[in-house]
C-alpha cells in the first residue's frame, strides 16, 4: 500500500494568543495555525474496490461489483492528552446486473501515519451496502476512529520560537527558512499525523487498482 505523502510547507508559524487569523501578513511574517489534528485522506490506489465472479478472472464481463470510498470527512477533539479523530465517509457502488435483493459486505481500514511514512496504529472495520430488489446503485455511510498521543503531535518548545521569532527586514535570519534546518524540519515532521482511510484490498486487488 503507498501511503500519501506529506506536503511540508514552507514555513509554518504559530499563531499566538488568538491576534492572528490563518493567512494573516503580521510582523516578522505571515501566520498560519497549526492543529494538532491529524490530517485526513485516502491512500493511493485504496479508494476503490472491484469484485469480479469469477474471483479469478480479470475480464470486464466478470466484473460484478465496483464501489468508491468519496466524501471523506472528520471531526476532531484535541482538548485532552488523547487526540480523538472520528472520520466518516460515504461508500458508492455498483453492480454489474440487477436482480435479488443483495448485501455486499466490505473491509476497510483506518491508519494513523507520522511524519507520512511510519504507520503507528491502524484498525480493520467492514461496512455493508444493500442493494434492493432489480436495482444497481447503492449507497451507505461508514466511520472510524483513531487516537493520537498529544504529546506526540506537539512541537518542541525550541522549535516553535524558531518557527515564530519575528524578523526583520534586511536581519540575514529574515532570508532564511527555518525548514531548510535538517533538525527543524524533522522535528515538524515528526510532530505531523495523518489518519489516513480506504478499502482493505488483497495484493491482487492493488494491483488491479494500480494498473487498469
Amino acid at each position: 500500500m503507498s501511503l500519501a505523502k506529506l506536503a511540508v510547507p514552507a514555513l509554518i508559524l504559530l499563531a499566538a494568543g488568538g491576534c492572528s487569523r490563518t493567512g494573516e501578513i503580521a510582523e516578522g511574517g505571515i501566520t498560519a495555525v497549526r492543529s494538532a489534528c491529524p490530517h485526513i485522506g485516502v491512500p493511493a490506489g485504496t479508494g476503490d474496490v472491484t469484485l469480479f465472479n469469477p474471483a479469478n478472472s480479470r475480464e470486464a464481463s466478470a466484473i460484478d461489483v465496483t464501489a468508491v470510498l468519496t466524501n471523506v470527512q472528520s471531526t476532531c477533539d484535541e482538548t485532552g492528552p488523547q487526540i480523538q479523530a472520528n472520520v466518516r465517509f460515504d461508500v458508492l457502488a455498483r453492480r454489474n446486473q440487477a436482480g435479488p435483493a443483495r448485501d455486499v459486505s466490505l473491509p476497510y481500514f483506518i491508519t494513523v501515519v507520522r511524519g507520512g511514512t511510519s504507520v503507528t496504529a491502524k484498525r480493520i472495520g467492514r461496512v455493508t451496502v444493500h442493494f434492493d430488489e432489480g436495482q444497481l446503485r447503492a449507497q451507505t455511510s461508514g466511520q472510524a476512529s483513531a487516537n493520537i498521543d498529544r504529546a506526540a503531535a506537539t512541537l518542541p518548545e525550541e522549535v516553535r520560537k524558531r518557527l515564530t521569532e519575528k524578523r526583520k527586514a534586511g536581519d540575514q535570519a529574515a532570508a532564511m527558512d527555518p525548514l531548510a534546518d535538517p533538525a527543524i524540519r524533522s522535528a515538524v515532521l515528526a510532530s505531523t499525523f495523518e489518519a489516513l482511510v480506504g478499502f482493505q484490498l488483497t495484493e491482487d486487488q492493488l494491483k488491479y487498482n494500480v494498473t487498469r
